[in-house]
């Protein structure tokens, strides 16, 4: 498989910036509940250089993941990276002992998870680098100027092209594009959890991609009768249905579903690929919770 044939093309994140829109999410690489080593870091390797293979060209992580584990394991399979490699990162958090998330949102704290990145990615520039903001699947209100001008800070530094956002609302949105451009905004949403639909479409409007994270309602199959129905009738895979559906919700929905299986990846980029005829289309838009 080649970059032009995996489903949805491309698109431009920015000037020299264009990434598959099928991506590639790297979470589960890291062990259970995305904290330490994997039980088969050689399969984690093995997917990474899959992901390569099929023509994916955007690969989604943080050095929080493990921590610093996920980032390891992409710099071990996959550097000296490609040009056409586009690895987008996010901070804005870290990992207790326990393996919670605490906030680190303070402008050291941002300096020390962005260096961190670039120490274990092997990198001396990252790509794209999102702020991730509010709780584990919602926004949460208020200004996020202070750690929002960090970044600009070390963007201006040289140390991060790029920058976008992680669970965040219009008006946090809007507040970060008064300090500097945004290329991106990842937040939770899949057929049942539409909340950012007009979101979606202001984005769209302004040439922002939006990357849906947990998009299929978590790490399994978002669960829905009426998704189970219309898979069984086309003969496909709930997930596969629903990651088709993302693609079709708009051109500016980038995928990064994750998986640490190399038939898992496979099979999600098959599922993506589907074509939904329009009774389908119709039910699914139906789901929104």
């Amino acid at each position: 498989m080649i970059v032009e044939t995996l489903p949805g093309g491309t698109f431009t994140l920015a000037d020299g910036l264009t990434v598959t829109r099928m991506g590639y999410g790297a979470m589960q690489l890291a062990g259970p509940h995305v904290f330490g080593p994997p039980a088969d870091r050689a399969a984690a390797v093995a997917v990474l250089r899959e992901v390569v293979a099929l023509g994916i060209t955007h690969i989604d992580t943080s050095d929080f993941y493990g921590p610093h584990v996920t980032n390891q394991i992409i710099r071990e399979a996959l550097h000296p990276y490609g040009d056409s490699l586009h690895i987008v990162t996010k901070v804005g958090a870290r990992r207790d002992a326990e393996g919670g998330w605490p906030r680190a949102r303070a402008p050291h704290e941002l300096r020390r998870a962005v260096h961190e990145n670039l120490e274990n990615l092997g990198l001396d520039v990252l790509e794209v680098v999102n702020l991730r903001m509010g709780g584990l699947d919602a926004p949460e209100p208020g200004s996020i100027a202070e750690p929002f001008t960090a970044l600009a800070e070390m963007q201006a530094e040289g140390l991060i092209k790029h920058l976008g956002l992680s669970t965040v609302n219009a008006e946090q949105v809007a507040e970060a594009q008064s300090i500097a451009p945004v290329v991106c905004v990842q937040n939770y949403y899949n057929l049942a959890h539409r909340v950012d639909d007009e979101l979606i479409d202001s984005l769209a409007a302004q040439g922002i991609a939006y990357v849906p994270y947990f998009p299929l309602g978590g790490f399994s199959p978002l669960q829905s009768d009426v998704l189970a129905a219309v898979a069984a009738r086309l003969g496909a895979s709930p997930l596969g249905v629903a990651l088709a559906w993302l693609l079709r919700r708009s051109p500016n929905i980038l995928l990064i579903p994750g998986t640490s299986s190399v038939a898992h990846l496979r099979e999600n980029v098959a599922g993506a690929a589907l074509e939904l005829p329009e009774d389908a289309l119709a039910e699914l838009d139906a789901i929104a919770g």
